[in-house]
Order: C-alpha cells, then structure tokens, then sequence
C-alpha cells in the first residue's frame, strides 16, 4: 500500500473552523482603503497601494495602531461599511470559515463625526446577507478602545443600547499597556446587565496581571491573546481548569514583535498544557494573512499535524456562541477529517 504525504495546506482548507479575534476595520485591504477614500474625497497620506503596503513594517503594537487609525478616515458612510465586512466575508467563505465573532470599533468613526448606527448597520447588512449567501453565521462584539476615558466607554454603550439586538457582547482593545482592565469595570459591569457577554484583550503587550483583572473584574467569557500567561503558572492552570478560551494571532504576535519569529511562538506549547486556544487573524490586511494562512504558519513553523490542527478548529467552536448542536456537528466533521489523514487520505 502506498503512503500518502501530509498536506497542510489542503487538510486546512478542508476543515471548518470559526474565527473569534477579528477586528473588521482591519480588514481594510490598501486596494479597498484607496477606492472608498476616492469616493468619499477622503485625501490619504501614502501615494499608492504598494506605499501603504511598504508602511506594514511595525515594531510594536502603537506603531500598527497609528496606521490601522488613519486607515479608518476613509469609512464615512453605511455602504463602506458594508463594503468593508463584505469584502472580508467573501474571502473567508472560501476558506470554510463557518462561523465568525468580530469586533468592531465604534469610537473610531464616533470621534470623528459618523453616527453609530451609521457603522452598525453597515455591518450587520453585510453579516446578514452573508448567511444567506454562504451559511456563515456571526455574532458582532462591540469594542470600546482602552485608551480614550471609562467616560467615553460608558457613552459608547449608550449609543449601543438601541442596537442591543444586534450586539452579542463587549470587548477591549486598542493600546494595552498603562491600560489596565480595572479602568472599565463599571461599564462592563453595566454592559452584563443589559444581557451582553463580555471579552477583552489581555496579555499580549500587558503583563499576566492584566489577564487577572479580566477574568476577576469584567468577568470576560474569552481572553483575546493571553499569550503571556505562561509567565504566570498559577494563571495557567486557572484558565486550565475553567476552561478559558484563548484567542490567539499568530501572524499578528510576529508582526508586532510579540515574538520574533513564529517557531518561537507559544501556541504549541499552550495547547500542549490542556489550554483551549484558538487560531485567529486579528488585523489580516495588514499582518499578511487571513485565517488559513494563520494555520499554515503554525503548522509549518511548530511542525503540528492532524491531530494538532483539528484540535485547534474544534477549540474554535468550543469557545464559540454557537448553539451546542452546531458545535457537536462540527466537531464530527472534524472527527472525519482526522480519521482519514490519519488513515493516509491524500489532501
């Protein structure tokens, strides 16, 4: 019997997989950020596309955060936005992604004159209209940005509020560091009593600490990043236990100098301590890929096969919104897919 080699790339392909740490204005690609600019006569300071590209070269997260912000101008109206998570649907459907919870950044546009529901209902037209075209289900998390005031956080939520039925949860983003979780506490607090989960962004560029105080004061179902808890043994076996999900950014920890290269990244090692942790692509305009290509980076560079990958996807649903029937009908597709690589199907 002849053995077949292991494909990633196409076992890959081939897996459903949900995508949980996804900012939708960061999936503003050059050639879409150019084309709504002209539109709007919105003057951009790059030249060209392949400018704008030559600028994706970042050292931390601040430096990344100062182009992803300046990206945003262009977005004025509800088609562009609708255009904007248009555009990223369209392309993660033909990587099987199934389901999606991305985030958005309302004070972003707020701040700058576009009225909330101006933003949302872009979006949500675009999610809808995708589950009808692809099955691609959503949940939409609205972010408030960690460094403007609690304040502002809690006038966001109120302009929230009346599109409550779109909203499944909260989060936190933006710059990290002197930023801590406990800032927020009343507007998550609020927030859980309207009926929203909560999220935040934790221990990527902030200490272990920072992870602690999400759990124990906001009350977070899932912490964006974490990769830092392995500084904190007590913390790991915490998330561990309770069975936290971790949503992980490979290509993003590599381009913002989380880690300097991707075989020494700690995804591998968080999954092999019983974590559940879950590949995602963050901001994919700009750190250089989509949610395929974030496994294909792992996978060639931390040398994980089958068995790795599937349970990386099945992560992905576990801590997924999704109904426990839906999870349950990945997870045998998933189950299947194994099995034959396992076996020595070609992929």
């Amino acid at each position: 019997m002849t053995s077949v080699t292991f494909n990633p790339e196409h076992f890959i392909a081939r897996m459903p997989k949900a995508e949980l740490h996804l900012h939708i204005e960061g999936t503003l690609e050059p050639e879409l950020m150019f084309e709504i600019a002209r539109r709007n006569g919105v003057a951009l300071r790059f030249k060209s596309v392949e400018a704008l590209r030559e600028a994706y070269n970042f050292h931390n997260l601040q430096s990344f955060l100062d182009i992803y912000y300046e990206g945003a101008q262009a977005l004025i109206h509800e088609q562009d936005f609708y255009d904007l998570t248009r555009a990223y649907l369209d392309r993660v459907a033909k990587q099987n992604v199934r389901h999606v919870e991305i985030f958005f950044d309302p004070q972003t546009h707020t701040d700058r004159g576009v009225k909330f529901e101006t933003a949302i209902k872009g979006i949500h037209r675009a999610l809808y209209d995708a589950e009808y075209l692809y099955g691609v289900t959503s949940h939409l998390i609205l972010c408030f940005l960690r460094h403007l005031s609690a304040d502002a956080a809690m006038k966001t939520l109120d302009d929230a509020l009346p599109f409550k039925q779109w909203i499944k949860a909260v989060g936190l983003d933006s710059s990290e560091m002197g930023n801590p979780p406990e800032k927020f506490k009343a507007v998550f607090d609020r927030a859980r009593h309207e009926g929203l989960l909560t999220v935040a962004h934790a221990g990527e560029e902030g200490p272990p600490e920072y992870i602690r105080q999400a759990l124990d004061l906001l009350k977070v179902r899932r912490i964006d990043h974490g990769v830092r808890c392995l500084e904190d043994p007590a913390l790991v076996e915490k998330l561990r236990q309770e069975r936290v999900p971790l949503t992980v950014c490979p290509l993003s920890n590599i381009k913002l100098r989380v880690f300097d290269r991707m075989e020494n990244h700690n995804l591998k090692t968080l999954l092999s301590q019983g974590l559940c942790v879950t590949v995602n692509s963050d901001d994919p305009a700009y750190f250089g890929g989509y949610l395929n290509e974030n496994y294909q980076a792992v996978s060639q560079s931390l040398y994980l096969g089958p068995v790795e990958l599937v349970q990386l996807a099945k992560n992905s649903f576990e801590a997924s919104w999704i109904p426990q029937a839906d999870k349950q009908r990945y997870y045998h597709e998933l189950d299947q897919l194994q099995a034959a690589a396992t076996a020595g199907a070609a992929y």
